[in-house]
């Protein structure tokens, strides 16, 4: 039996991250799910945060999602996000302008949508600055 798993990480626009992984760490929505090759089969919904790849040379690959699906088979794990980023590509600044226009945005929002959809920006954003912080500890 093998001791690594195959994941792919795919967003809207291309596939962030392809290969074999001997532990996968995603945000699930009642918490960290913890994903070791040979798992039980599994679907579920992921909140934004980090998705930690642990590959078999010892590497590490960190992956924002702006939340997603993920599908988890014995052999092989996707998660699927509208938004996925690698660690290294997470520009800090632009993710805290975008903070900053959605806080502004969120104190003037005029009904239930606008608020809505602020907070919901709100959260993605300090997501991806949660992951930028571990993707940062790491180097």
């Amino acid at each position: 039996m093998a001791n690594t798993i195959h994941v792919d990480v795919v967003s809207a626009e291309e596939s962030i991250y392809s290969g074999e992984a001997t532990f996968v760490v995603l945000p699930g929505e009642a918490g960290e799910l913890g994903i070791y090759p040979r798992h039980t089969p599994l679907i579920t919904r992921i909140k934004p945060g980090s998705v930690r790849v642990e590959k078999p040379d010892g590497g590490e690959e960190l992956i924002f999602v702006a939340g997603g699906i993920l599908e988890v088979q014995p052999t092989r794990v996707t998660v699927l996000s509208d938004t996925a980023i690698r660690g290294k590509d997470l520009d800090e600044k632009k993710v805290n302008e975008a903070k900053r226009a959605a806080e502004e945005a969120l104190k003037h929002a005029k009904g239930q949508i606008d608020m809505a959809r602020a907070t919901s920006e709100l959260a993605v954003l300090a997501a991806q600055i949660t992951a930028l912080r571990k993707y940062r500890q790491k180097r």
